[in-house]
């Protein structure tokens, strides 16, 4: 997507192959250095780039060319070749575990016990031992070709990343693994000198291997819970009406959506979508604009109303003249605002790789040194100081760093789904900690998002309140009417009869009229009260119905031969743990805001009943994700929980978005965490959650760089030159295999997590 403005263009593209936040800006710093790029970004979460540049000094295949110097791909659209991709990536980790395993009882086996055939054991056939152990090492790291690739490309730019100390670590224990492959082939007396004293072959293929394969495991979960932004696009352009009737001459015509124009004539039957915006000209119904606006209650059009595309007509034959076609309709204006909001969200700076940033070239700066120190200065010969440069570079390996935030969110999200918590992304989990703000919308996340009879005030004494709801009942289960339904609900909830009804009259925008038991009934608003001049003297009675209305309820007149008998209140109500759940935001020092479309009046009712701090009402569906950007201004870390096709862009814009499990697929899509049980409360348990598994994480961090500032004295042969053991590769790799575990451990310690 390419849009011009002066003498700069803007493009947006897929950036595939990277792997950290190193990855993310590498790519930008080769895009930034490209002549005629005056800006550019780089979204590792996203996976998009986004550059502006002077077409006359660059061309798309100077920047192809940056993106492919610094180690990745660029496509210009979202293909399924991501989608393939990612299948090669997983065939490339099995290829890699099944045959690391292999390598690993090869080599370990013996010690251990297990018996090898003697083909390629280490004692009857060393030559064969070895070079199958070659092999298998070699097969492992073609699978895990991307860490050199990346890694050796990083460092010729200067800027290492973890992909360049596995290759570096890796590479480095293959060669002198091969040296000594070659000494058991051509030096006499090599094998037997080292079987005799105990020690096995000195080969560290396998070390080579299952750091490969172990790191891969640890990308592959990343991979796995890394949620795909696409998939709320394409759940939003499948909202959009596939044909309309249009009318041509005074006939109906089906047309492809894509063929409608600008002032054409559209007709919609009761129960269609409504294709595109514009302005009923004929008619008037009732519109669902739930899916657009997360309303329950449908919107009553008439003549010179607008229609929104992706709403649903429900009772009325319209007209309506298009005004807004293709990119200009409000659905493919909140499109472009969830894409926007995606691609405008910070990377996500992992905290192993900004460590890395300064940990990896300081242990190949040390690996180095401490090799030639031994070898010029302290005259040690090549093989002690090659030993010494190994023994560094393994005990320093990033295996544990590599694991230590993968494991523990793999568990810590294993324990939220666990709890109905669907985390979709390690960085939600992340980034979940540092909430200071927590949006709600109203509609079906603090309100159930179904109205529901809250009161009948009586006005005539001698009736009861099954009487009044049996008049009420009997008239709506005629009605089409979006209210009709809870009451008619109402009244068989509390007992009350049905009547026959006769000369029923739906009168649009008001209420409904029949014949019932020989009375005329009127059941609607006071528009439709005020029309037949009932009690024109209702003063006593325009308290209750202001109060009604100023506590967010509808309120709805019974009038029986012209008389008002009752008021029939309607609302959306509270959900049961909606004031508990803000409650415990409030105790854990988070300040909580609602946003919703709704009225003023309906919005500081359901604010207080529930302890809201911030309210904004009114605000139209293209308007909330500007409300969160203002929250963010103030320096609120902002968490948005919605449940509408509305909260879609502000769920994205958000740095955290919850969805509620029964909203739509699209806010769903939208959301970085999704409330499977729809309980509120699973908002603090989320944050809950995600302050452990921050915790966890360091923990983890703490025990891999513990076993690294231990051992990388002794590997660099410090220790030994003061009379202390030397650390050999062996038990550098050894080491580094009990960080993994102490990692591995410690991250399951969050299976015990538990919920408020």
């Amino acid at each position: 997507m390419i849009e011009q403005n002066t003498n700069i263009e803007k493009i947006d593209f897929t950036v595939l192959g990277m792997s950290c936040a190193a990855c993310s800006k590498s790519a930008e710093r080769s895009l930034k250095k490209t002549a005629g790029v005056s800006s550019a970004l780089v979204n590792i979460a996203t996976e998009k780039a986004s550059v502006e540049y002077d077409p006359q000094v660059c061309s798309i295949d100077n920047l192809r060319a940056a993106i492919e110097k610094a180690g990745f791909r660029m496509e210009l659209e979202d293909k399924a070749s991501e989608e393939d991709d990612d299948t090669s990536s997983f065939k490339r980790f099995l290829v890699a575990i099944v045959f690391a395993a292999i390598l690993f009882t090869i080599s370990m086996g013996p010690m251990v016990g297990i018996k090898l055939p003697s083909l390629i054991s280490p004692h009857d056939n060393p030559l064969n031992h070895a070079l199958v152990q070659a092999v298998l090492a070699l097969v492992v790291m073609v699978a895990g070709k991307k860490f050199y690739i990346n890694g050796f490309k990083s460092l010729y730019h200067l800027g290492p990343n973890m992909d360049s100390l596995v290759a570096v670590s890796t590479s480095a224990a293959f060669i002198y693994s091969i040296i000594n492959t070659f000494k058991i082939a051509y030096e006499p007396g090599f094998v037997e000198t080292i079987l005799a004293s105990g020690h096995h072959l000195p080969l560290y293929f396998e070390s080579c291997a299952m750091i490969v394969a172990l790191i891969m495991l640890g990308k592959h979960l990343e991979t796995r819970s890394k949620s795909k932004t696409s998939e709320a696009i394409k759940s939003l352009l499948e909202l959009q009406a596939k044909t309309a009737i249009i009318e041509v001459d005074g006939i109906e015509k089906e047309v492809e959506i894509d063929r409608v124009r600008v002032g054409d004539i559209v007709i919609v039957k009761p129960g269609q979508k409504i294709p595109v915006d514009g302005t009923i000209v004929y008619g008037s119904t009732a519109i669902d604009e739930s899916m657009l606006t997360g309303e329950s209650i449908p919107v009553e059009k008439n003549i010179g109303d607008m229609v929104t595309g992706a709403s649903i007509n429900k009772n009325g034959y319209i007209k309506f003249r298009v005004e807004k076609v293709g990119k200009d309709t409000t659905l493919s204006q909140i499109i472009k605002l969830v894409e926007d909001a995606q691609n405008r969200k910070a990377p996500i700076a992992k905290l192993a790789d900004i460590i890395s940033g300064y940990f990896v070239p300081t242990v190949i700066g040390i690996a180095l040194a401490s090799g030639l120190l031994w070898l010029l200065v302290g005259r040690s010969g090549f093989q002690f100081a090659f030993t010494i440069f190994i023994s560094v570079l393994v005990i320093a390996c990033p295996c544990a760093l590599g694991l230590a935030t993968p494991t523990a969110i793999m568990v810590g999200t294993g324990r939220g789904a666990e709890n109905g918590i669907l985390i979709k992304g390690g960085d939600s989990l992340e980034l979940a900690h540092k909430i200071s703000t927590v949006a709600f919308d109203k509609t079906g996340t603090i309100t159930n998002g179904k109205p529901k009879v809250t009161a009948v005030k009586i006005i005539d004494k001698g009736m009861s309140d099954k009487e009044v709801m049996a008049y009420a009942g009997s008239i709506e289960s005629n009605s089409e009417h979006p209210l009709a339904e809870a009451i008619v609900e109402y009244a068989q909830k509390i007992g009350s009869n049905t009547y026959n009804v006769k000369d029923f009259t739906s009168i649009t925008g008001m209420g409904v009229e029949a014949l019932i038991n020989g009375h005329r009934i009127h059941l609607g608003n006071i528009k439709l009260i005020n029309s037949y001049g009932f009690n024109k003297d209702y003063s006593s009675i325009e308290s209750m119905i202001d109060d009604y209305a100023n506590r967010g309820k509808t309120p709805i007149l019974l009038a029986i031969d012209g008389n008002i008998k009752a008021i029939i209140a309607v609302a959306d109500t509270i959900k049961e743990d909606s004031i508990e759940t803000i409650e415990k935001l409030h105790q854990m020092g988070i300040k909580v805001a609602m946003i919703t479309g709704d009225n003023e009046k309906t919005a500081l009712s359901i604010a207080n009943q529930v302890g809201i701090d911030i309210v904004r009402a009114d605000v139209l569906p293209s308007e909330k994700s500007q409300v969160i950007k203002e929250l963010q201004a103030k320096g609120e870390f902002v968490a948005m929980v919605g449940d509408g096709i509305n909260d879609a862009p502000a769920l994205a814009q958000a740095d955290v978005g919850i969805a509620i499990g029964n909203g739509t697929d699209v806010a769903i899509e939208s959301a970085d965490i999704v409330l499977m049980k729809n309980k509120l409360m699973d908002v603090p348990n989320s944050i809950k959650l995600s302050k452990e598994t921050i915790k966890n994480i360091k923990q983890n961090l703490g025990w891999a760089f513990g076993y690294n500032i231990i051992g990388i004295p002794f590997a660099a042969g410090l220790v030994y030159l003061f009379g202390g053991p030397l650390l050999n590769p062996m038990i550098a790799a050894a080491a580094m295999s009990m960080s993994s575990v102490s990692v591995v451990s410690n991250a399951l310690r969050l299976r015990n997590f538990k919920t408020f």
